[in-house]
C-alpha cells in the first residue's frame, strides 16, 4: 500500500515542533514490514483495546527508543500489526465514545512515556 507524501506535513512538524530532539517521520510503503524491522532496537506500544491491554495508568516511562502505534480511530490498529505490539494500551473514557482522536490518543501515550506522569 503507497502512502501520499503530504507537503504539508515537513511545514507542520517544524513549525510547531517544541520538542527537544529533531521530530521523526517514516514515509514508509510497507508498515507492517517496517514495524517488524524496528522491534530489535525499539519497544513496540500500540494503543489498542486487546485481551492483554494495560491501563494507561500502568504505562512505565520509556527507557529506549519506543514506536507507539496508532490505529484508525473506527477500525483500530489492524490484525497484522498487533502481532507485533510489545504492549497494547487502553486509555478509559467515560461516557458513551468508543475511541479518542488520534492525536489526542497519542499525546496522552507520548507524555505517559516521558515520564511526566
Amino acid at each position: 500500500m503507497a502512502v501520499p507524501r503530504l507537503p504539508w506535513v515537513p511545514a507542520a512538524l517544524q513549525t510547531g515542533n517544541t520538542l527537544r530532539q529533531p521530530s521523526c517521520v517514516h514515509w514508509v510503503k510497507g508498515p507492517v514490514r517496517w514495524l517488524r524491522d524496528q522491534r530489535e532496537s525499539s519497544d513496540i506500544v500500540g494503543v489498542e483495546l486487546t485481551d492483554e491491554s494495560i491501563r494507561l495508568a500502568s504505562l512505565p516511562p520509556a527507557r529506549r527508543r519506543t514506536v507507539v502505534v496508532l490505529g484508525h480511530e473506527r477500525t483500530g490498529i489492524p490484525p497484522e500489526a498487533t502481532e507485533l505490539l510489545d504492549v497494547a494500551v487502553e486509555i478509559p473514557m467515560v461516557g458513551t465514545g468508543v475511541s479518542l482522536n488520534v492525536a489526542v490518543a497519542g499525546s496522552l501515550v507520548a507524555y505517559k512515556l516521558a515520564g511526566l506522569v
